[in-house]
């Protein structure tokens, strides 16, 4: 996974309204913004109304099984009978809830840890360095076998809360980077000489010049995340209740929906997962034209 990149311009002060102002007139104007956030949104919006579609549930058997898409059933049924359209709308909320709250803890954290080593340096960015490393080598796969093997947690908080925890250290260390630039300025110094905290002095002085870079970091973790937990379903690690965009690639994978030419059943999930994070990415793309200068278009 690429961290966003490291040269974007820091403001010494709170961006002011005409700043704001610029950055939505070229956000509007950026093609990869816009069609890269129109298809996230338009997959958000299907998998909360989608259930408003079809009063099937994901796992219920609803007719005969094998059916190819029709006016009953858009996107066919099952070996079992059961409706893929349903799974596919209740599948793409929790791939959105796992990309969000891995994301978001992955980004906690690294924002935690990248503030606290990039400001303080010394030993403490040396010990807050070492532990990046060990948890960067973690065999992240090995560990949710034990997991699941010892202690059978498999719901979708606990796996995004595993994908959280062991995804964040290449965001600590892009944020530690950033951090050791910025607290050299002059509005940080004056901070530090008018007895602000460190807290104080992360949060309203060094976060608020980085606020566009932090953004694009959490929209790296979030794609990053569905992907991890999408692959994570797949080999069967998933959670065991419910039903994702992965479990529904493992269902079909493991009942030969290929073999047996169900491409409706395998074709949605596999589209789904690909069109989400590949419009993340795209999205991320414009971003970052639109917060520097140097990569806009004109």
């Amino acid at each position: 996974m690429t961290a966003p990149p490291q040269d974007v311009p820091a403001r010494e002060t709170a961006a002011p309204p005409s700043i704001r102002r610029e950055a939505l007139y070229f956000a509007v104007r950026n093609t990869k913004l816009v069609i890269g956030a129109a298809i996230v949104l338009a997959f958000l919006a299907l998998g909360l109304a989608g259930p408003l579609l079809t009063a099937a549930e994901p796992n219920a058997y609803v007719g005969l099984p094998m059916q190819p898409p029709s006016g009953e059933y858009w996107f066919g049924t099952t070996t079992f009978g059961q409706d893929v359209f349903a799974q596919f709308v209740y599948g793409l909320r929790t791939t959105f809830l796992v990309g969000v709250l891995g994301g978001g803890v992955a980004a906690v954290v690294g924002m935690l840890v990248g503030f606290v080593a990039g400001y303080r340096g010394g030993l403490v960015d040396e010990i807050l360095n070492m532990l990046t490393n060990i948890v960067l080598v973690l065999p992240a796969l090995a560990v949710l076998l034990i997991i699941n093997a010892y202690l059978g947690i498999r719901s979708v908080g606990a796996q995004a809360l595993f994908i959280g925890l062991t995804s964040w250290p290449w965001a600590a260390r892009a944020i530690r980077a950033q951090t050791f630039s910025l607290r050299t300025r002059d509005f940080v110094d004056l901070a530090r000489l008018s007895g602000a905290n460190t807290w104080k002095i992360i949060t309203r002085e060094i976060a608020p010049n980085m606020s566009s870079y932090l953004f694009m970091t959490f929209i790296l973790l979030f794609g990053g995340s569905i992907l991890i937990a999408s692959s994570l379903d797949f080999i069967g690690l998933g959670p065991t209740e419910g039903v994702s965009l992965g479990l529904m690639l493992q269902n079909a994978s493991q009942w030969s929906a290929m073999q047996l030419g169900l491409w409706w059943w395998f074709i949605p999930p596999g589209a789904g997962i690909t069109a989400v994070v590949g419009a993340l990415y795209v999205a991320n793309v414009g971003l970052d034209e639109v917060f520097n200068p140097k990569l806009r278009e004109t």
